[in-house]
């Protein structure tokens, strides 16, 4: 599951674990006319790099890129087919002191709430932060199915509008490409208090040699030449350069593979939550997609359930002891 990445178009817009689709309850909050103006500020990001990274590909810089994303329009499949982080993430994390009971824990671009769920689920206290108000529709249904209380507020990761030194744990799932990242390592700094910790993961699949994944990825670029998601290895060497010029020290990485078992389906349901199909196709050109991959993998991958290869990558620092000035 390759970070959700994408370049403008004509149009605007993770040891094996098992993945398992969760019910589909269907209440959902209406949104609020505040909540559609942080969603229009947030869906177009400038991704620049001064390194000749690409956070987007693999093959090559690219620059001063604008994204144009709309992960509302797949919520229910990224709800239903997204796999989560594995629990051994978040005892690994354990280790470096993230999660503990008692907590409190602001998870950014939080999406359907798969990493503060968890983060609740043992025992801290946290705020989850979407632009997307139908993403947090989504996020509390799963919560209740799961058992975990969780806070939402529809804002954004450079602008939460959350007190000053109210956290002891900032954390970002799969979406730091997303956002304004030296502004949202300044509002990590700002949030946190005196030695937080900041957490940046991602969980992506891996496209290796005749597997699943590569034969997937190669279908998406037929039908979406623009995607700029393909080829990753799972790992985000420049986010660390973001968060020291913020000023966090001691900063780790660490990485692991595990295999993610899929039904077909799910396979069908979690590609399209993708930001290189549902996210930024028209729904005629989704269908045409859905129908070509169901018959790519009927004829090359017969298997059910298909597993697939993931990679775990997780980036911890701590705030320092000082204060961060205002910005």
């Amino acid at each position: 599951m390759p970070a959700d990445h994408t370049v403008p178009g004509p149009r605007e817009r993770r040891a094996r674990l098992t993945h398992s689709s969760p019910p589909d309850p269907r209440e959902a909050d209406p949104a609020t006319a505040a909540s559609a103006r942080f969603k229009r500020i947030t869906v177009v990001r400038a991704v620049t790099s001064s390194t000749g990274f690409s956070p987007l590909s693999n093959a090559a810089p690219w620059h001063n890129l604008f994204v144009t994303i709309e992960f509302e329009r797949t919520a229910d499949d990224y709800a239903r087919h997204r796999a989560g982080f594995p629990p051994s993430l978040f005892e690994r994390l354990g280790t470096f002191g993230i999660g503990d009971v008692g907590q409190d824990v602001v998870d950014v671009g939080t999406g359907t709430g798969t990493v503060a769920r968890n983060f609740a689920l043992r025992g801290c206290r946290v705020v989850g932060v979407d632009p997307a108000p139908a993403l947090i529709d989504r996020a509390r249904q799963l919560d209740v199915v799961a058992g975990a209380r969780v806070e939402y507020r529809v804002a954004t990761a450079e602008v939460t509008g959350l007190a000053s030194t109210s956290f002891d744990v900032f954390s970002a799932g799969q979406c730091w490409h997303w956002f304004d990242r030296p502004v949202a390592a300044r509002e990590a700094r700002r949030l946190l208090r005196p030695h937080g910790r900041i957490l940046i993961c991602h969980f992506d699949w891996l496209p290796l040699p005749d597997n699943v994944v590569r034969a997937t990825e190669a279908l998406i670029l037929r039908h979406n030449p623009e995607w700029r998601g393909a080829g990753g290895f799972g790992m985000y060497p420049p986010w660390t350069a973001d968060l020291a010029g913020a000023g966090f020290v001691g900063i780790e990485t660490f990485s692991y593979d595990v295999e993610v078992t899929y039904s077909r389906e799910a396979w069908r349901g979690r590609i399209r939550a993708s930001a290189g199909v549902a996210a930024t196709l028209s729904e005629e050109a989704v269908r045409r997609f859905d129908a070509d991959h169901e018959t790519m993998l009927a004829e090359r991958f017969p298997g059910d359930p298909l597993n697939v290869p993931h990679r775990v990558w997780a980036l911890v620092a701590q705030a320092p002891n000082a204060l961060a000035s205002p910005q």
